[in-house]
């Protein structure tokens, strides 16, 4: 194998439902150059590969580099993916159905494609840069509409052989609770995500229990937002405090059932909620972890909020994407 000159780059690609951002990287993964645009999934999918494409060369153009210095390419895509074979399996926000995404950037650009689930590619960044870097085992979660989750054990990121694995969301810990969008009850999606918990915040807010919320965006749960609920508790709803407590009990509860099989040095939980109100979080969703874990491993891991922000998934696929082209 030869050396990797500091002349080597990498493109990193995060392709979302609303936006897709590329960002090219140097050998030492410092970005040299980036594009971001709108995904417009709603015309197609032959529409959406093009823009990728576009938003590729137009992330090269500006970091003034040939699309043949390309050493690899790594995607992360909100979907089930299989990552041996480089296939979008499912992507409701793209309606996309075995979408060989990998080939089709790899006969563009002539280099490696690696393709992996965006949240995956996000807690792998975070492993490599961020609040995970020094650990060898770490455990992601991610809440936003739904709830994503990725883990990464010595290095390598956990996958089924034929699909992404890791559905944290789907995990139920309500018996007996509401039906979630996936056909199980009680999942943890169904009240831990900011959409449920922003849908008892609306409730809260049409009974009069969060005056500074109902001041601010009425009860319309399409203005409930990270940081319009970090304002409410800051402001002295104290309904609302309550209700992202008990969302954080039972983020706390499947992490610590999930720390009991896998053992991590790192728990780091990330999205805009947990980023708007860290201390909330962490303090919570640990006291809550203690108590689901094992006892013997009760001390043995850390819970932080994620480092990145928007750059977690597309520098993890950028580095995924190199280390997977060199064969290690």
């Amino acid at each position: 194998m030869s050396k990797t000159s500091t002349k080597d780059y990498h493109l990193g690609f995060d392709l979302g439902g609303t936006k897709m951002l590329a960002v090219v990287y140097n050998a030492k993964f410092d970005a040299i150059g980036r594009n971001r645009m709108k995904t417009q999934g709603s015309l197609g999918t032959e529409s959406v590969l093009t823009r990728l494409v576009e938003n590729i060369d137009k992330a090269l153009a500006d970091a003034e580099i040939e699309s043949t210095q390309l050493k690899s390419i790594g995607i992360g895509v909100p979907g089930t993916v299989n990552m041996h074979s480089g296939v979008v399996l499912g992507a409701v926000n793209l309606g996309w159905q075995n979408v060989a995404v990998a080939q089709i950037l790899q006969d563009k650009y002539n280099c490696p494609v690696q393709l992996l689930n965006d949240v995956d590619a996000g807690v792998f960044g975070e492993s490599q840069f961020g609040a995970g870097k020094e650990a060898n085992n770490v455990l992601g979660v991610f809440p936003g509409t739904g709830i994503g989750g990725g883990a990464v054990l010595n290095g390598l990121i956990v996958t089924g052989s034929k699909q992404t694995a890791m559905e944290i969301g789907h995990i139920p810990v309500v018996p007996n609770g509401t039906r979630c969008g996936c056909g199980l009850q009680g999942c943890l999606e169904t009240v831990a995500s900011r959409l449920a918990i922003a849908g008892l915040a609306a409730q809260a807010a049409y009974r009069g229990s969060a005056p500074y919320l109902l001041e601010q965006v009425g009860t319309d749960i399409s203005l409930i937002r990270s940081g319009v609920l970090a304002a409410s508790v800051a402001n002295g709803d104290t309904e609302i405090e309550a209700i992202i407590k008990r969302a954080c009990k039972y983020l706390g509860k499947a992490i610590g059932a999930i720390a009991t099989i896998l053992s991590p040095d790192v728990v780091i939980i990330g999205g805009g909620l947990a980023e708007a109100m860290p201390e909330l979080f962490t303090k919570h969703t640990r006291k809550a972890a203690r108590k689901s874990v094992v006892p013997v491993l009760r001390d043995t891991f850390e819970i932080k909020i994620a480092e990145l922000g928007d750059d977690a998934s597309v520098l993890g696929a950028a580095v995924w994407g190199a280390r997977s082209s060199k064969g290690n």
